[in-house]
């Protein structure tokens, strides 16, 4: 029979389970918060890190011996999200820039896991190249879908909020009106388990 500190010890783990789960669903709120404070500040950090996600296939090429599908591979990723970035913070789901981009996140995955298995490298090595190269940018991408639900739309943008029957500001608040971003969701969980009290009048 196991003894209590044995059983304690997996409350234990589920309590920490739940704690980290909850720190990152904060993280991410207050994340999804500021894209949509500073949207323009955002976009440059994206495009920054892009560019030096660029320059680490460039240094992987050279000095490890890494595959060339895998770094040919990530290089027109990084592309195709400067392409993506082009409309940044609107994002339009079915354009061809964005489903590429999808397409080619799962087949840099399929090379990678294919590389790395057969070849050993330590854990913090395969995670520091998934994490600085393959999953950072994809992730800003995630916290930034919900930013264009605050922004004004510029002249370039107003097609998308306009239909046949609409004008330029009625199309743009319907369009407000539908909100499926990170942000948007955290509030929606919000109000489903933490409801507000509605206010005493005195």
């Amino acid at each position: 029979m196991p003894g209590f500190l044995y059983l304690l010890s997996w409350v234990s783990t589920i309590v920490h389970i739940c704690l980290g789960t909850l720190a990152l669903a904060a993280a991410l709120y207050y994340l999804a918060e500021l894209v949509e404070e500073y949207t323009s500040t955002v976009a440059k950090v994206i495009r920054y890190w892009i560019w030096v996600t660029i320059g680490l296939y460039i240094l992987l090429f050279l000095f490890e011996s890494l595959p060339s599908s895998v770094i040919l591979c990530g290089l027109v990723s990084q592309l195709v999200h400067l392409s993506i970035l082009r409309t940044f913070p609107f994002f339009f789901l079915t354009s061809l820039p964005f489903i590429i981009g999808i397409v080619l996140f799962f087949i840099n995955h399929y090379l990678a896991f294919s590389y790395f298995s057969s070849f050993y490298y330590p854990a913090s090595e395969v995670l520091a190249y998934f994490t600085m190269c393959v999953w950072l940018v994809p992730f800003m991408f995630f916290i930034s879908l919900s930013a264009n639900e605050n922004v004004l739309p510029t002249r370039a943008e107003s097609r998308p909020f306009l239909s046949n029957e609409d004008d330029f500001v009625t199309g743009y608040f319907n369009k407000r009106g539908k909100k499926y971003g990170l942000l948007s969701f955290f509030n929606y969980l919000k109000e489903e388990f933490f409801p507000q009290r509605g206010k005493k009048a005195f």
